[in-house]
């Protein structure tokens, strides 16, 4: 936990503030006493994927195989 004073506090807020890691928290004193607790928050979740989401993003522009003879040697052999 970080101390620092108020006066310190108001000159460097903005710097002390994007500093700050999650959970971090830093106290800001006014003489021997807390006026004030920054705490850095965590960011927000991630929204969970939605099937389809990306609908319409790819464009296949051909339909033959002659593009996966590149791939060949990373492919299954079939029987």
């Amino acid at each position: 936990m970080t101390r620092i004073t108020l006066a310190e506090a108001q000159l460097r807020l903005p710097e002390l503030i994007a500093s700050l890691q999650p959970g971090e928290e830093l106290q800001i004193l006014e003489g021997d006493r807390t006026v004030a607790r920054l705490i850095g928050e965590l960011p927000p979740p991630r929204k969970p994927r939605q099937p389809g989401s990306a609908i319409g993003t790819l464009t296949i522009i051909s339909e033959d195989e002659t593009h996966l003879e590149d791939f060949q040697d990373y492919m299954p052999q079939t029987l």
